[in-house]
């Protein structure tokens, strides 16, 4: 398995012959180089959304028509999607599983928000989730944007995940310590990639906290459009 990060919330994981864009945010991406966009994006087969800020969907609808590939996120809005914007969707809820051909993803809570801009004012969209990705033998926590939450007491000790992919750049998520503080409490990760982070000044710029918190976990700082391999 390959974990690719975008940069902000975004992530190209490769597992088998699928290849899974984590919430994709292209368009005004300071950190993604407009000459990579297409390889981020290339041989796509599922697009995961976690929540609708306009930092995790403004380009899903726009490349799951022009990929033709389904989008996979919270119920409600993949119905009203499948409706009204005519592309495939796979619509699940928290505390379901659907399978991706080879890989399982399951829903779960977030503590965040999910709103968008319209014309009329903000709306929601769904609710706000993370996903457990199991694939080739592993078990992978995508958290998408939340705050430390009680329910990952029974989420670690129920899915048992061995990687993190975690927003930890504060502000609008968990920062740097209170992910470190969450990673230790209520999971036992041997691998945790931050994310979320250096993307604009206000959030944090770097993981040193986050690594000093987790003495005997593998704290990978990943790099934008560089392949970790897991």
């Amino acid at each position: 398995m390959d974990i690719i990060w975008l940069g902000h919330g975004s992530f190209r994981i490769e597992t088998g012959d699928k290849v899974l864009l984590l919430d994709p945010w292209l368009t005004g991406n300071p950190v993604l180089p407009d000459d990579r966009h297409d390889d981020a994006i290339a041989g796509a087969t599922h697009i995961l959304l976690t929540h609708t800020h306009f930092d995790h969907v403004v380009d899903v609808l726009p490349l799951a028509k022009k990929l033709g590939v389904p989008v996979v996120g919270q119920y409600d809005l993949m119905g009203y999607w499948a409706e009204a914007e005519g592309i495939e969707t796979m619509g699940f809820n928290k505390g379901g599983t659907v399978d991706l051909g080879g890989a399982s993803l399951s829903m779960v809570p977030a503590s965040h928000s999910s709103t968008f801009s319209t014309p009329d004012g903000l709306r929601t969209g769904g609710s706000e989730v993370g996903f457990m990705l199991r694939t080739e033998g592993r078990t992978v926590y995508l958290s998408g944007d939340t705050a430390i939450m009680a329910d990952m007491d029974w989420m670690g000790e129920y899915y048992k995940p061995d990687i993190g992919v975690l927003s930890a750049g504060g502000h609008f998520t968990m920062d740097m310590k209170s992910t470190a503080y969450a990673a230790k409490k209520y999971f036992n990760f041997k691998t945790v990639i931050p994310c979320h982070y250096k993307t604009f000044p206000i959030l944090e710029q770097s993981a040193r906290d986050l690594i000093d918190g987790l003495p005997g976990v593998d704290v990978i700082e990943p790099v934008v459009m560089q392949k970790i391999q897991l």
